[in-house]
Formats: C-alpha cells, structure tokens, sequence
C-alpha cells in the first residue's frame, strides 16, 4: 500500500507510525484508518520490528480527532460502520503481539485519545492535551473510548470526561493513570525512541507473554490472573531466550536475546 496520510519508517528494530495530515490536525479518516491497518499488518509479520511507536506530524497534534468534514455525508448506517471499522483497526493494535507506545506530542482528543489508549503506554508531552469531546458534537465517542477510559481511570471519572467534553493536559492525564510519562515537548520523540529502543532489545517472547498475561488477566478475577500468570511464567522456561537470559546474569554479561515470538 501507498500511504498518503501516514509515514513508516523502521529504525534498528522500532518501527515509527507518523500521522502525516498536519494541516488538519492529523484527524482520522476512513483512509488513514487502512493505512494504519496495513502498518499492523506489516509489523505482526516482520520479526525485525520488534516495538512500533505512534506519533503525529507538526507540533500541535498527536492525533485531534476523528476527520468531522465527513461526518456530514453520514447516515445512521455508515456512522456504525465507520464505527466498527475504527474500533476492530484499535482491538488490531491492542492486540499486537509487541510493545506498541503512543508518543503523544500535541492534542489528542477524540479518536486520537482513543488511539492512544489502544497502545500498550502514553508518553505524553507537557504541551498535550487530552480528551473525548464527542459530546459538543451532539454524539459520543465511537472508537472504545467509553470503554477504554472507563477502565484506565475509573468510571466515573471517565462518565465525568465524555459527559462534559473536558480536556485535560499532560500532567492531570499522568495524576489520572491515563499517561505515563510527561517530557518537555522537544525532548518527548527521543526519550520515547529511547524506550521503544530498549524494549527492542528485550526477549520478544518474554515481552509478548507479559502483554497477554496484563491484558487477559485484567478482567477475570485475582485467582484466575495469577494461574495464567503462573502458566506463562512455566511457558517461558521452553524457550531459548529464557536459557540465554539466566545464562546472561550469571557470566555476568548482557543477554543476547534472538527468539522469535514464540521461542
């Protein structure tokens, strides 16, 4: 695919998403949602991405919304498809099997808000501003923002958020749970790198199991979390990065870890 609202680039093993639309805020249409839907693509079947990082082109954008000039030309049927489409693209990105970071530069409001929630951390700059402002539209949010909220920083600050359209800066998004990390804006895209680096270095396997144990486990009881923990944990022992990594601390060396995925 040819992208004309997003750049991607790979750098020494973390891929960087760019939403390319600054004159518009870098808004969500129907077409840089495919785009970003190829990119998923690409990066669950590259094994030399190993971490993807989010971030939007210009200084006063992460992502502001989604594309409103279209909303007009919408029907009641076409709405929930555009919809759907959005939130089965975000659970895609949730649920890639590596570590994906929002670096959240500007306003990220709306369905940029809800992208950024769908990724596994924010880092956020201290000129950021966050929110779900669909209710000054005369709608709601419609890309899991209810539900993703709702679960980072409680429901009802999350009613709280989406009924009044309020928006929030970096640091009360960090006091909320919502972020976290704040950096000047200059430095937040290295710093960010910087992370997105490390991790890159990190066993896949260990990072992909850490992931799935986190995002299954939070919604079943402490019980039933910690036995899919303990199987994961059981898991890890079969696979070569967990030899090299045991092998690493006791010659006292750094790990050199080469698994796949799954190994």
């Amino acid at each position: 695919m040819t992208y004309e609202n997003i750049l991607f680039e790979v750098r020494d093993g973390v891929g960087l998403l760019t939403f390319n639309r600054p004159k518009a805020l870098n808004a969500l249409n129907p077409a840089t949602i495919e785009e970003v839907n190829d990119v998923i693509e690409r990066v669950r079947k590259d094994d030399t991405v190993r971490v993807l990082v989010l971030t939007g082109a210009g200084e006063k954008a992460f992502v502001a919304g989604a594309d409103i000039t279209q909303f007009p030309r919408m029907n009641p049927f076409e709405a929930r498809a555009f919809a759907e489409r959005g939130q089965e693209v975000f659970a895609k990105l949730e649920e890639l099997p590596k570590p994906v970071i929002a670096c959240a530069n500007g306003f990220t409001l709306g369905g940029g808000c809800e992208l950024a929630m769908s990724c596994d951390f924010i880092y956020a700059s201290d000129k950021a501003k966050f929110g779900q402002p669909e209710i000054n539209l005369g709608i709601i949010p419609g890309f899991g923002g209810t539900q993703r909220l709702s679960r980072l920083v409680g429901r009802a600050r999350a009613k709280e958020l989406c009924m009044t359209g309020e928006m929030i800066d970096a640091r009360q998004a960090l006091d909320l749970g919502l972020v976290a990390k704040v950096f000047p804006a200059e430095q937040l895209l290295e710093e960010t790198l910087k992370v997105a680096s490390r991790l890159a270095a990190k066993s896949q396997a260990a990072l992909r199991a850490i992931k799935f144990v986190v995002d299954r486990g939070v919604d079943v009881d402490l019980r039933s979390g910690c036995a899919l923990e303990a199987e994961a944990f059981g898991a890890a022992f079969a696979g070569q990065d967990a030899r090299e990594g045991v092998a690493a601390f006791l010659e006292k060396r750094t790990p050199d870890f080469k698994g796949s995925l799954t190994s």
